[in-house]
């Protein structure tokens, strides 16, 4: 009896070690334990690098001066400090702000839209003489640096009297030039090229013409490619601030306007906060950390949101237009 009783534990032992083995080293059908928790570590850990700069905006945000310059805080302050979000707001005028950043964002963003996609439809679709030229120099114009086309297309846009206003931006996204047009156009004409010919061929058949088969056709299958160009290019145009002072508020010249952005109010945050102080009688707090932390959130904070909204559409239109290059 006690052999038998012997030879059940060593078997228990022995199915319970496989067992523990399998969990651990896994199976052909599933994934082991190890290999489970080193990928959720590496991807928590590159996460938090990412995350970091973001969470350190949002808790400094929160502070109060007390809690800022207590060094025994690091990231929970001791209480919830509203006041530095009211102050940056008072001092960007959010409101006005936002909605002018909106114009000068969606605008351009709708017009390069619509010019990339019958752009790269072009390409796709039409052969002709000279394309392969054409496509080299979209290519070339892209690797180019910004900085070397600045000051003769500043020139070019003071002689059509573009500068101050969102003809500037609007006009060059109408001809395909606009904030990296050109991988806009390489996105629309990617896709293009794996839409059926059939497709098309037979709207042609049933009568329909070349801009017909393009609108009727190809621009509905078009939506991931078109959510992809359309929410890069808003995120571009949105966080531009440079050329944004330099054509479209005019600054420094005689076509000088009120229109400005976010990202440019939060690029001399200090001085409209000194300015407001001593244009209002309603004095803000002096500014500190916690305040400019602040306004930064604000003006990335349209961007989260429509993210957070938008962040499983745009992951299936990434892949399906073909840019993980699958």
């Amino acid at each position: 009896m006690k052999t038998v009783k012997s030879v059940r534990v060593n078997l228990f032992q022995a199915l319970n070690k496989e067992k523990m083995i399998k969990l651990l080293k896994g199976t052909n059908d599933r994934q082991g334990l190890v290999y489970l928790l080193f990928r959720y570590y590496l991807l928590i850990v590159i996460g938090f690098i990412y995350l970091y700069p973001l969470f350190y905006m949002v808790s400094t945000s929160l502070m109060s001066l007390d809690d800022l310059l207590d060094v025994s805080i690091n990231w929970l302050p001791s209480s919830l400090y509203l006041d530095n979000y009211i102050n940056a707001a008072k001092a960007m005028d959010f409101w006005n702000t936002f909605l002018k950043s909106i114009v000068v964002a969606v605008v351009p963003t709708v017009i390069q839209v619509c010019s990339c996609a019958v752009i790269g439809y072009g390409f796709a679709r039409f052969e002709f003489k000279g394309k392969k030229l054409m496509m080299a120099i979209l290519i070339f114009s892209f690797i180019l640096p910004k900085q070397v086309t600045m000051m003769p297309t500043y020139v070019l846009f003071t002689k059509l009297k573009l500068v101050g206003s969102l003809h500037a931006f609007n006009l060059p996204a109408l001809l395909g030039q606009g904030f990296y047009a050109q991988i806009f156009i390489l996105i629309f004409y990617q896709f293009f090229r794996q839409m059926p010919k059939s497709l098309i061929e037979s709207a042609q058949i049933d009568g329909a013409g070349s801009i017909r088969a393009f609108l009727k056709i190809a621009i509905p299958s078009a939506a991931p490619a078109i959510l992809v160009v359309f929410l890069f290019s808003f995120v571009w145009y949105w966080n531009e601030s440079y050329l944004t002072t330099l054509y479209i508020s005019g600054v420094g010249t005689k076509a000088s306007n009120d229109w400005t952005t976010l990202v440019v109010e939060l690029k001399h945050f200090e001085n409209i906060y000194a300015q407001y102080n001593q244009r209002n009688q309603e004095q803000l707090r002096n500014i500190n950390e916690s305040i400019k932390m602040a306004g930064t959130f604000l003006a990335i904070l349209p961007l989260l949101i429509m993210y957070a909204f938008l962040q499983k559409n745009f992951v299936e239109s990434v892949d399906r237009t073909g840019i993980t290059g699958e």
